[in-house]
């Protein structure tokens, strides 16, 4: 109703919105941000020892809608770890800031993040999921609104379609979803959304800038994270990640696919390890297979460069091929377990093909859907694959990067959510 009320009274909303330290035409607006997930298409682990990998975002996305007030508080709602703050704009307006300055290219220090702490008033009890997150979103705030005349009241909700803690990019969406929405609402950016639009996105100068900051948030998070998941999630498609540079491929077509959570915890520092061991003790045996991935990498984003500008159903045959070459590979490295020996045993046997995503000993898996498969085929190998205990969804992979929403064109589980129905 609030909302209403303030479109109605322009007058008043340009006062309201100018003593909230507003432009005048912001305070009326709800912005609704969204930003894909990640998935390693081809060579994790191998990464590690200078090879190429190839990330792809997941159609999984997060969601957060931010609506300015003028209650003179900074809400943060987070429903699916359970999360209400709340923040008195006027009190954060009187504390020295300055300590974010250094904060634009170096990882946050241990400093920034103890005066944060004392920020965010969080008990010493806190979880660990929640005190990260709540630090991430001070910093982006706090670091992004300062400029501002004063720093801005606003109801901020995030809602996400992807688990957390399973190598999908959350906490990389959830950066990138804050960095547009607090980097738009001061105006630093422009709002790319026009009249009669369901979704637009940023322009490319744009999105950089957002890349940067959700960086930033991602380092709050995470302490010394490669970038590629904030990538990922900012422009979406393709990335290839090679000794730390970052590029996007030009075209990559959107494939469907299943992803299956086999819910097996897994400690990635441990597998990464294994492997490491692995390649000491028999270095012959395993540096061909670190090269041999390192090929499988660069054959499929050669396919899918080809997919780009005129798909053919052989490529599909091709990027089969990769994915069981890639998994037979990750074996050897001793990173499988027998939860995705079954995962893909039961899509074999109905003529798919499947390798672990990410650290594998557990975690997730992708299915490559070719199209043409018929519907009820597919529903039958969701059934199979959750009567083994995984968690099991149909979703797609090279999905578009973070994107603004009109509000009458999410689908109203997202908008549900996000009223925390």
């Amino acid at each position: 109703g609030e909302l209403l009320r303030l479109r109605r009274g322009g007058a008043a909303a340009g006062e309201a919105a100018a003593a909230a330290g507003f432009p005048g035409a912001m305070l009326s607006e709800v912005l609704l941000v969204s930003a894909p997930g990640k998935v390693i298409l081809h060579g994790e682990h191998a990464v590690v020892h200078g090879k190429v990998a190839l990330a792809v975002s997941l159609n999984l996305r997060t969601f957060l809608r931010l609506q300015p007030h003028s209650n003179g508080k900074v809400d943060l709602n987070l429903p699916n770890i359970g999360i209400k703050r709340a923040w008195d704009v006027a009190r954060l307006q009187s504390l020295d800031t300055s300590f974010l300055e250094q904060g634009d290219v170096t990882t946050p220090t241990s400093e920034q993040v103890e005066k944060l702490k004392e920020v965010a008033g969080l008990p010493d009890d806190c979880a660990v999921t929640e005190r990260l997150a709540v630090l991430a979103f001070l910093y982006l705030y706090l670091s992004i609104c300062r400029k501002q005349r004063a720093l801005p009241s606003l109801d901020i909700v995030v809602w996400s379609e992807l688990p957390p803690g399973a190598g999908l990019g959350s906490s990389a969406a959830y950066s990138v979803c804050l960095a547009a929405a607090l980097l738009t609402v001061c105006e630093e950016i422009p709002n790319p959304l026009k009249d009669g639009d369901c979704v637009n996105r940023w322009t490319k100068e744009d999105l950089e800038l957002i890349n940067k900051w959700a960086f930033q948030g991602e380092r709050m998070i995470h302490g010394n994270p490669s970038g590629v998941d904030n990538a990922v999630s900012t422009w979406g498609g393709a990335l290839r990640y090679h000794q730390g540079k970052i590029s996007s491929l030009k075209r990559s077509p959107a494939l469907q696919i299943l992803l299956t959570n086999t819910k097996v915890p897994r400690n990635t520092r441990a597998l990464v390890a294994g492997v490491r061991n692995r390649l000491l003790k028999f270095p012959e045996i395993v540096a061909p297979l670190l090269t041999s991935i390192d090929a499988i990498s660069l054959e499929c984003e050669r396919v899918l460069g080809e997919m780009g500008e005129a798909p053919a159903p052989e490529q599909y045959l091709v990027l089969e091929e990769l994915i069981d070459m890639n998994q037979h590979h990750l074996n050897a490295l001793g990173v499988g377990h027998a939860s995705l020996d079954q995962l893909c045993q039961v899509t074999r046997a109905r003529g798919l093909h499947s390798k672990l995503t990410g650290a594998g000993g557990g975690g997730c898996g992708i299915t490559l859907l070719k199209p043409g498969l018929e519907q009820p085929e597919v529903e039958a190998t969701k059934q199979a694959l959750t009567s083994c205990g995984f968690d099991c969804l149909e979703t797609s992979i090279g999905a578009p990067g973070v994107s603004i929403h009109s509000a009458t064109s999410l689908d109203s589980r997202v908008q549900q959510a996000l009223d925390g129905l």
